[in-house]
């Protein structure tokens, strides 16, 4: 399989699970280019098993103690894609990853549009296998969110803050982010916050990358 579904950035393990997303972020690392580092993201199938995911994470583990190579413990879902998508597979690996590396924490970076794709609270299933959810607020408003995540259907915004909501009702940590200076454009960083600490989050800044990693 020529898929890249496990890669490595920065001494951490990131899972690339979908191209499928349900925002089009004019921000977005993919519309520029179709790697990170080299590894390229851009999927062959979207046919794949939780099986194949794990391989991969286990091949880059054992090449790592063979090369006397450390990574910190931590997996992130997060690709060019939204991981939620594949919520089956997700649940599956973050199973076994819990029960065969129980040091390891779990992050997911999400839109938060999960419960509305699949018209249920999902965030339940995930309690004792993500142990931390990073959710892209992405603006003050739903006008700002609308105009920069540029979402495939109507009310995501709301979506997106209940997600997070749901996330601290369930006591797992979530931490809300926004992208701060794509093209010279500033947002408010100080009402995002503001938003994000009501729901019950953390917050914080991602710095816009312009020529993304290389």
């Amino acid at each position: 399989m020529a898929n890249v579904l496990v890669y490595s950035l920065d001494g951490k393990i990131y899972v690339n699970l979908t191209n499928r997303c349900t925002n089009d972020c004019i921000f977005c690392l993919r519309n520029d280019k179709d790697d990170v580092c080299g590894q390229k993201l851009w999927l062959d199938s979207e046919d794949f098993t939780a099986e194949d995911v794990i391989g991969q994470y286990n091949e880059i583990i054992r090449n790592a103690r063979n090369n006397g190579i450390s990574y910190a413990d931590e997996i992130i879902f997060c690709g060019y894609g939204e991981p939620m998508l594949k919520l089956d597979i997700l649940k599956e690996v973050a199973k076994y990853i819990k029960e065969t590396y129980p040091q390891v924490k779990i992050r997911v970076n999400t839109n938060g549009h999960a419960n509305y794709v699949f018209k249920r609270n999902v965030v339940p299933e995930l309690k004792g296998l993500v142990d931390l959810f990073s959710v892209s607020l992405n603006g003050e408003n739903s006008e700002e969110y609308d105009e920069l995540s540029q979402p495939k259907f109507e009310g995501a915004y709301d979506e997106v803050k209940k997600f997070i909501k749901a996330c601290s009702d369930e006591e797992i940590s979530v931490v809300s982010s926004v992208v701060e200076g794509y093209k010279g454009r500033h947002i408010n960083i100080e009402k995002c916050e503001q938003i994000a600490k009501s729901l019950g989050s953390d917050f914080r800044v991602r710095e816009w990358i312009p020529a993304g990693y290389s």
